[in-house]
């Protein structure tokens, strides 16, 4: 048997009695951390559960569609007067101790969900911000990525603004996360790792988007119709780090997509800058707070890679210069508490 083998990008070409044979490796090596970590100072990148997972997987993930950033323009622009006593540092978890949504870290599994799960974090946020505590709920990502039609094409992606729409029109129901049996439309895609962390079992290829089943749990007490929640408004905010804090500090979490590069899965601590890699796509996240970490202004985010990943689900970002277009894609909107 004779063995050649070529490697080209993130592929390995392997012929095999004369039959070409197309195997994916990964994307991320040591090689890179150490590139990472000799280039700049103000973040630290680590080995990643992602170290194993092929470039086409990882893109997966990045389900924000290119088109939103055109779409985002259309939204009405919520403008506020900046008061004068904006904290040099502001952390959402903090100033709202009694909303637990807020501690959360969820998991899209190998689903690009990503826009479903950066709204329903927030809106979940929102509801228990604008009650005053009073109203606790866990917003389904399920009802969201599986129902919303109009948003794009659940686990292949879709557009952040159109889940806020969705949530004033239509409504959402509650839903935990996987296997948590939490409200009325828990999330069914399994978190999953390439046999890195033996916790949780080997993803078993790209998740289906699940089906739009417009009935809760068997044995939750509320009817579907009677569980939703919904928003009251949609609106973004310009880019502008001073109008962004203010909408941070008065309303709380925001949904914001950016540009994910090779490097930024890699990412361990320290204020994220991209360094090295190429561009995967477009992510949705929530960003939570802001600060100022050894003089570099940041923004504090919430991710939805599970608690493995970056520093316990969250990371920093560059504030201020509009990062990756960090500053450039925010959706938000107010809830209608029932």
């Amino acid at each position: 048997m004779f063995f050649r083998l070529f490697i080209i990008a993130y592929v390995t070409l392997i012929s095999v009695n004369g039959r070409i044979l197309r195997v994916k490796r990964p994307l991320l090596s040591l090689n890179l951390i150490d590139e990472i970590n000799s280039a700049q100072t103000t973040w630290k990148a680590g080995p990643s559960k992602f170290m194993s997972w092929s470039k086409s997987s990882i893109e997966r993930l990045m389900g924000v569609r290119p088109e939103y950033f055109e779409q985002h323009k259309d939204l009405q622009v919520l403008e506020h007067a900046v008061p004068n006593d904006l904290p040099e540092n502001f952390d959402a978890r903090d100033q709202w101790p009694n909303c637990p949504t807020l501690k959360e870290v969820r998991d899209q599994g190998s689903c690009g969900s990503c826009w479903a799960f950066g709204a329903v974090e927030a809106m979940s946020d929102r509801v228990c911000i604008a009650s005053n505590g009073a109203q606790n709920v866990h917003i389904s990502a399920e009802d969201l990525v599986s129902c919303c039609k109009t948003c794009g094409f659940g686990c292949n992606g879709g557009f952040p603004q159109g889940a806020w729409s969705y949530f004033k029109k239509t409504g959402l129901v509650t839903g935990g996360n996987y296997n948590s049996n939490e409200g009325c439309r828990p999330y069914s895609i399994a978190a999953c790792d390439h046999h890195v962390n033996k916790t949780l079992p080997p993803c078993q290829g790209e998740e289906k988007t699940p089906s739009c089943a417009k009935k809760c749990l068997d044995d939750y007490s509320v009817a579907y119709t009677d569980d939703k929640h919904y928003g009251d408004s949609v609106y973004s905010i310009r880019s502008d780090e001073t109008q962004i804090k203010t909408e941070l500090y008065k309303n709380g979490p925001v949904e914001a997509a950016f540009t994910v590069y090779a490097d930024f899965l890699l990412y361990s601590s320290g204020v994220y800058q991209h360094t090295s890699g190429s561009s995967l796509g477009g992510h949705a996240i929530k960003i939570l707070g802001w600060g100022v970490e050894n003089s570099m202004p940041y923004w504090l985010v919430a991710n939805s890679w599970n608690q493995d990943w970056g520093d316990n689900g969250f990371f920093k970002i560059l504030r201020g210069k509009d990062h990756c277009g960090i500053e450039s894609g925010i959706v938000a909107g107010a809830p209608k508490l029932n």
